[in-house]
């Protein structure tokens, strides 16, 4: 017997967040998944960090686009992100867990929130295209 899919009604809504990262190393989709993972369960537990619903959607490395910043540029590489989160805790992740994020594996790590978006293809034109 096939599954039905749920109708809209039923699902669960979420938003998108476009983070921008910067880091001394060279990181992966898979370490930017542990990174908001960690921070989020350090500072939320593993209870509340659940209700999240975090999903790493889409990674860019935009280190050779960043020509104003040369000098710079040989010290950092940087990053862009497309991250999930359910509708209603966007602000409570992005205060508490990306705050609290600025170490990782011994590496310094930073990382601001550039907009939020209700569609993974509206937040990747207005916020990574368009730059």
């Amino acid at each position: 017997m096939k599954l039905k899919i749920l109708p809209p009604t039923l699902r669960l809504n979420n938003r998108y967040l476009v983070l921008e990262i910067k880091s001394n190393k060279i990181l992966t989709k898979d370490e930017l998944v542990a990174i908001l993972w960690d921070g989020a369960i350090r500072f939320y537990g593993e209870l509340e960090t659940s209700n999240f619903n975090i999903w790493v959607m889409r990674f860019f490395d935009c280190s050779n686009e960043f020509d104003k910043f040369k000098n710079l540029q040989n010290d950092f590489y940087f990053y862009k992100s497309v991250v999930r989160c359910q509708r209603g805790l966007e602000e409570k992740f992005r205060g508490g867990a990306l705050a609290m994020i600025n170490m990782y594996k011994r590496n310094k790590i930073a990382i601001s929130t550039i907009g939020i978006s209700g569609t993974i293809k509206s937040a990747v034109n207005k916020f990574i295209l368009n730059e």
